[in-house]
């Protein structure tokens, strides 16, 4: 299975607030998104986590 599901977390609160997926193949680095946190009220970088 190439694809693995990740959790995003957000990098100013920590709080973990999204899970998608990425293929291991062809994204070899951690996925970094600007998303909304719900937490922090703003759009902040959200990082990959385990």
């Amino acid at each position: 299975m190439p694809r693995e599901i990740i959790t995003l977390a957000c990098s100013e609160c920590k709080n973990r607030n999204y899970s998608t997926t990425r293929n291991k193949k062809k994204q070899t680095t951690k996925v970094e998104l600007k998303k909304y946190c719900k937490f922090c009220r703003t759009h902040f970088i959200h990082k990959e986590t385990k």
